[in-house]
């Protein structure tokens, strides 16, 4: 019986059309099986994508859009925090508008304006004093008051010296009121690993910035002449907005920093006190709105994984920085 061929193919035996049949349910098995893991992939990858997008949902919900008043009478917050430059959170574009919109709430009733930052740029931190030396004109019943938390050093400090008055933690440091240009010169290192450089310039003192090459003494003195210019307006801005309450003392200028309890002694602070104080006790609105105006999450992402983040926490060489 065995030698009987199959009817449907007349050459073929029952025992290879056995082993055919095996053959394609194998291949039919494995392509079933590789279509359940690629399906499991995809699956698993989604729901990898719908965790990271709740995570960011959910711990940064004010990066999506600005919060605006509660209908009712309330403190106006916004934050002024980091290293205040063009390109950071803390830029004159992001607190300024932020600080229109908090005076502009018909709600508010006073603002605060919470500084945490080492200092920056002297232009961006000069756009923000002379606007709200602007805005508290322009509405003169809405008191703006700077409340210090971990640090308000150097360009920090000069924003803060337009504020009808100036609030700190006793352990704040506040101050640094001076001026910086920094970098490196690897002029001997040159000399030793045998390298020339060439640089080309039209205009005499064109490149004395530039770290290869030695800096001149005439050089070195206008650097000098430019810091000490921008050293005075700062002292002129802090002595304008502090008026008399700034005590008779040499080093207040010097760019020495100190606590908040000790700044009060040199009429750099008003008094002690938190955002949730000035609100509750001095303002006389305890619920506090946030007006800052976020950086969408995305955005600031990019910008730390680039090379701006470096760029705002060194600076380049040769910028100027109220630090």
């Amino acid at each position: 019986m065995t030698d009987i061929q199959n009817q449907n193919n007349p050459g073929t035996r029952p025992s290879e059309n056995w082993e055919r049949e095996a053959i394609l349910k194998l291949a039919n098995a494995s392509l079933n099986e590789q279509k359940k893991a690629r399906r499991w992939g995809i699956f698993f990858k989604l729901l990898m994508f719908f965790y990271l997008f709740g995570i960011i949902w959910l711990y940064s919900p004010k990066n999506w859009k600005p919060v605006s008043g509660i209908g009712k009478a309330h403190t106006a917050l916004v934050e002024l925090k980091g290293v205040i430059a063009s390109d950071s959170e803390a830029s004159a574009d992001a607190v300024i508008a932020s600080l229109r919109r908090a005076f502009e709430d018909e709600q508010s009733k006073g603002v605060i304006l919470r500084i945490n930052s080492p200092g920056g740029s002297p232009v961006q931190a000069g756009y923000i004093n002379d606007e709200i030396k602007r805005l508290r004109k322009k509405f003169p019943q809405k008191p703006l008051y700077a409340v210090i938390t971990d640090i308000c050093a150097s360009g920090g400090y000069y924003v803060a010296a337009a504020a009808d008055k100036i609030y700190a933690d006793k352990a704040s440091l506040v101050g640094s009121i001076g001026v910086l240009m920094n970098g490196f010169g690897f002029v001997e290192a040159m000399k030793k690993v045998g390298v020339e450089r060439r640089l080309i310039t039209a205009g005499e003192h064109k490149g004395f910035l530039d770290p290869f090459t030695p800096i001149k003494p005439v050089e070195m003195e206008h650097v000098k002449n430019m810091l000490k210019e921008i050293h005075q307006q700062f002292i002129n801005t802090v002595k304008e907005g502090r008026g008399s309450r700034l005590k008779q003392n040499d080093d207040i200028f010097s760019g020495l920093i100190w606590t908040g309890e000790k700044a009060i002694d040199l009429g750099l602070v008003d008094a002690l006190g938190s955002s949730s104080y000035v609100a509750r006790e001095v303002i006389g609105a305890e619920d506090i709105v946030d007006y800052t105006n976020r950086e969408p999450y995305f955005e600031k992402l990019a910008k730390k994984l680039g090379a701006g983040a470096t760029a705002q926490l060194l600076g380049t060489p040769g910028s100027l920085w109220l630090r």
